[in-house]
């Protein structure tokens, strides 16, 4: 899910819909100023070596794209930076406890750990109307949140979905949600949709105290 943080099954919508989130590039330049990538060897988690991938070898980076959220089978001190977009690391569970442990042993010392997901408060969360989303979004960058209390900053992007045209924008988000896209489409003005992103990130090895303060771009 490395590409975008829904599940689109037909291939020619989830390439359209790609084409229209975070157009001016934000979340790939924000990786590398957290990282850096440009230059190091970078483990990609849960990618298809699809958009993600291809934005950060554009950027200089060495990608190992995994299909999925393991990494066992990866030798120990191969990374500099650890990236999972959307798909691991998802807050308090066994399974994070366990993916961190995993990326420090695949790093080298000093590593960075870059982990995106939707940050929520936006039109996109209005669009897939799920609650339980929102809850556990809001949860994870609280200042008693599971990642501000295991030695993670947060970094929140102010992004879009931007579209073409009006037309378009209602045509694709009624294609791709149904009757809640043409709900949310009916009562747009402009083509776009704000899209709120966090990206938790620590150097990996360090405990470093926790930072409440979203640093918003």
């Amino acid at each position: 899910m490395a590409d975008l943080s829904i599940q689109v099954a037909d291939e020619a919508l989830r390439s359209r819909l790609e084409a229209a989130v975070d157009p001016e590039g934000k979340i790939p330049r924000t990786l590398e100023v957290l990282g850096p990538v440009s230059g190091r060897r970078v483990v990609l988690i849960d990618s298809q070596t699809g958009l993600r991938a291809r934005q950060l070898t554009a950027l200089g980076a060495r990608v190992t794209a995994l299909p999925g959220t393991s990494t066992e089978r990866l030798p120990g001190s191969l990374a500099d930076v650890v990236v999972s977009l959307w798909g691991a690391f998802r807050g308090a569970t066994r399974e994070t406890d366990a993916q961190v442990r995993e990326a420090e042993r695949i790093s080298r010392p000093g590593a960075r750990l870059l982990v995106v997901h939707d940050y929520g408060r936006d039109d996109v969360s209005r669009l897939l109307d799920d609650l339980d989303r929102e809850r556990e979004q809001a949860a994870w960058s609280h200042r008693m949140g599971w990642f501000l209390m295991h030695g993670f900053k947060i970094r929140v992007l102010h992004c879009w979905w931007s579209f073409a045209s009006l037309p378009e924008a209602r045509e694709l988000l009624g294609a791709v949600f149904g009757e809640r896209g043409d709900a949310i489409a009916a009562d747009l003005t402009r083509p776009r949709l704000s899209y709120k992103v966090a990206v938790y990130h620590r150097t990996l090895g360090l405990a470093a105290p926790a930072d409440d303060t979203p640093d918003i771009d």
